[in-house]
């Protein structure tokens, strides 16, 4: 595992950032296409609905093709050492060395730089102002 200087985690954000941009909508996407699925689902548990096969077949190949497209997006996110920690949300971490220990740089889509740090069993409740001193 890679640790991160905050300047080099906030240099790194030129590419993680665009990156959970992409993977938030993405996201919306996949959460639009899950509600499609099921309420397809709703209605031919219901009583059939009506509904061919094919537009079910349909709804959950899109379900699963977005699942992949996100996979490939938390892939690439991790590719540059961040570590996603929430879809909806943005929120990626950068390990980094405080005092010898292992601690997280926190940034959320919204912020304009990592300005927080957190232990990594404190999660986001437990958020820091740098420095890490």
């Amino acid at each position: 595992m890679r640790h991160f200087t905050p300047e080099e985690a906030s240099a790194e954000l030129e590419h993680v950032r665009p990156l959970v941009e992409e993977l938030v909508a993405t996201r919306q996407e996949h959460a639009a296409a899950l509600e499609r699925q099921e309420e397809l689902e709703r209605k031919i548990r219901g009583n059939g609905g009506g509904i061919p096969p094919a537009e079910l077949a349909s709804a959950t190949a899109e379900v699963d093709a977005v699942a992949r497209r996100l996979a490939r997006i938390v892939d690439q996110i991790s590719g540059h050492g961040a570590q996603v920690k929430d879809l909806d949300t943005g929120l990626v971490d950068f390990p980094a060395l405080r005092n010898g220990e292992t601690v997280l740089l926190c940034w959320q889509l919204g912020e304009d730089e990592i300005a927080w740090w957190h232990r990594v069993d404190d999660g986001f409740d437990g958020r820091r102002p740098l420095p890490l001193d």
